[in-house]
């Protein structure tokens, strides 16, 4: 073998790797330099042609012609009467250029410079891949399901680099099929054993962010500025967004015209509720705004202890409260306050009655379920419509119904 067709010996590398030729053959060039330093001692004095085009190498060595007998260094010296032997014309002192053929190494050394190579080309892969996605942090991607685990699913971006999706990063409802595509945030990027791994999320308030930025044009061209967002993955969250332009709505433009833009989101987040919230440095008004849909009456604020007293009527409660509490623990997140909600003293509940006096009547397990929404007492439980107790509870109707009739007697 004369030369080394790169082309056809190594092509396998070319096909299943991500790595261009040119980056193939400054690797092979620097795997054969370093093989003729092991061999010759230094490789100062050859010159290694790759042709790029035809996929061929060439290695040549450069030798300085020097009187027979003294010869000091065959690597860098050769013998007058050898280098006639090349070429009849060469006097002492001219330079002679030889080629060094690929059957001038032994079977060992190929296979030495053939497993250097792969160690390299893996060695570039992976760090290209560290540092390609080291750079894309935060940013969206898309990818196609290769294999579903019970703890994380492997994902295949459009180059085939395989992405992670743990368990605890997928939204609860999130269910995929091997080929199915799927969009998450690249939340982290790690060495471990020099193999990277990428990390997806799809509960990241960063996700949320991002599709905000592909949705709405407003907030990609920082017209509209996101200041929080907080999330329970698949159940609601809460985004606080503002805007310095005077003549754009943040809320609206975020919506969209009958939510047209929020819908999409909504979609890819299982039809999590999203609440879009306009932000204000006034805490009151912030506090309130984070509690919708329900409508507070007033507010006491502690700057020390950053806790707030919202007193609202007993129909409002359950709705600040919210379903499993969501809203009240994501309106104190966005906020920052630690909030408490009380019925307002002003409303008539003289004659209102605890739920708990009703246990020999209503299991414990309702009359818990009854609180876990806000409504503790009889008549606050009676100010809202059997289906909207239904939607906020996990009782049935007919339960609720009976709940209801126990309740109303009390008042007959």
């Amino acid at each position: 073998m004369d030369h080394l067709n790169l082309v056809e010996t190594f092509a396998e590398f070319k096909d299943f790797k991500n790595i261009d030729r040119e980056t193939m053959m400054r690797i092979l060039e620097d795997v054969f330099r370093h093989m003729l330093e092991k061999q010759y001692g230094s490789a100062d004095n050859f010159d290694i042609v790759v042709n790029i085009d035809k996929g061929d190498l060439e290695i040549w060595r450069l030798r300085e012609i020097v009187e027979d007998g003294k010869v000091e260094d065959p690597n860098t010296q050769i013998a007058y009467s050898e280098a006639i032997k090349i070429e009849p014309d060469f006097e002492v002192g001219e330079e002679v250029s030889e080629e060094i053929k690929m059957k001038d190494f032994g079977r060992r050394e190929i296979l030495t410079i053939r497993q250097n190579l792969i160690a390299k080309i893996q060695e570039y892969e992976k760090d290209n891949v560290y540092q390609k996605y080291k750079d894309r942090i935060g940013e969206i991607v898309t990818g196609e399901v290769y294999q579903v685990w019970k703890k994380e699913i492997l994902v295949l971006d459009d180059e085939y680099i395989e992405l992670i999706l743990p368990k605890s990063e997928q939204i609860p409802s999130d269910y995929y099929r091997k080929g199915d595509t799927i969009r998450a945030v690249v939340s982290k990027v790690d060495m471990r054993n020099n193999v990277p791994q990428i990390i997806l999320s799809r509960t990241s308030p960063v996700f949320l962010e991002r599709l905000f930025e592909q949705e709405v044009p407003e907030v990609y061209d920082g017209l509209i500025t996101i200041k929080n967002i907080v999330r329970v993955p698949g159940e609601r969250a809460k985004i606080a967004v503002e805007s310095y332009d005077d003549r754009i709505d943040p809320v609206g433009a975020c919506v969209g015209m009958k939510g047209s833009r929020i819908h999409g989101i909504v979609r890819e987040l299982k039809n999590e509720n999203i609440d879009v919230i306009n932000f204000t440095a006034n805490s009151e008004l912030y506090i309130q705004r984070a509690l919708s849909p329900a409508k507070i009456t007033s507010i006491r604020i502690d700057e020390a202890t950053r806790r707030a007293e919202v007193y609202m009527k007993p129909d409002q409660v359950s709705l600040a409260i919210g379903k499993g509490g969501f809203n009240i623990k994501l309106a104190g997140k966005l906020t920052g306050y630690e909030i408490d909600v009380y019925r307002d003293t002003e409303i008539d509940t003289d004659d209102d009655v605890d739920l708990v006096e009703f246990s020999d009547e209503i299991q414990e397990w309702i009359i818990e379920e009854l609180k876990s929404i806000g409504c503790d007492t009889a008549k606050s439980v009676l100010s809202l419509e059997v289906d909207d107790l239904v939607k906020r509870t996990d009782l049935e109707e007919e339960t609720i119904l009976e709940v209801v009739k126990i309740l109303k007697s009390e008042f007959e």
